[in-house]
């Protein structure tokens, strides 16, 4: 669990306006951090599947947010990405095609 300390620093790092404190980004700052946590418990308590779990919803929610981020605006997504240090999955072609690295002739 997050201290009352450390996610308002969250916050205020992430936040859009002077109000905010539910926006999609200051979302994907708190759960990265719990995300983050609960990685370091479990590294500990390998057995603890019932955390596990809930770390495993917990970046499909964040995924899903990062995913409406991009879909609406690249630039916000970048800084968010970049603010978070987060890894970026590889772009797949929006036709479907997968590229392979081997020559085409």
């Amino acid at each position: 669990m997050i201290k009352k300390d450390k996610k308002e620093k969250i916050i205020k790092k992430f936040k859009l306006h002077k109000e905010d404190t539910g926006s999609s980004e200051v979302q994907v700052a708190i759960l990265t951090e719990r995300i983050k946590e609960l990685t370091g418990h479990l590294k500990v308590n390998k057995k603890d599947n019932h955390s596990r779990r809930g770390l495993l919803k917990m970046v499909a929610k964040r995924k899903k947010l990062l995913k409406d981020i991009k879909a609406n605006d690249e630039e916000r997504y970048a800084k968010i990405v970049k603010g978070l240090k987060l890894k970026e999955a590889k772009l797949i072609k929006e036709d479907g095609d997968k590229e392979t690295g081997s020559k085409s002739e």
